[in-house]
């Protein structure tokens, strides 16, 4: 009965993940015959999110073919104008829409990329439609219906 009392286990700890992983672990298992499965993950080590695509780059050098689309100038005018019938600089038009001076800026000036939202708020603000056949004429908002 005396066998019983003491135990001896022989037995080595299993290696942890992070060890696991480590290129040396990989070619001693490889060594020993066990299947490694490997798999380099898309911007693995890389901050992928911010690179720049082909399209991207061709649209940014702007040639002929592919061109940003900018407002016109009219339209630009329109917008000046009717800020400075309402007594608005382009600081508080902004501020009025929500949206970032530069953007009223840009309008102005025919350089923004349309963008119907931002028109739709700029008519609404200034009350000058700037969008369609009648660019110009006084906006008329739809009545409410109660």
């Amino acid at each position: 009965m005396a066998d019983w009392d003491t135990v001896t286990v022989l037995k080595k700890k299993a290696p942890k993940a992070g060890v696991m992983k480590t290129e040396q672990a990989i070619n001693a298992a490889r060594r020993q015959g066990v299947p490694v499965d490997t798999q380099l993950k898309w911007g693995a080590g890389s901050n992928k999110q911010h690179v720049t695509t082909k399209n991207t780059a061709k649209l940014d050098r702007e040639t002929e073919e592919l061109k940003h689309e900018t407002i016109s100038l009219d339209v630009g005018k329109l917008i000046q104008q009717g800020r400075q019938s309402k007594g608005l600089s382009q600081k508080e038009l902004a501020t009025k829409i929500n949206e970032k001076p530069q953007v009223i800026t840009d309008y102005e000036a025919g350089k923004g990329i349309p963008n119907n939202v931002i028109l739709g708020k700029i008519e609404r603000a200034i009350g000058i439609k700037l969008r369609g056949k009648d660019k110009g004429k006084p906006l008329q908002l739809p009545e409410s219906k109660k």
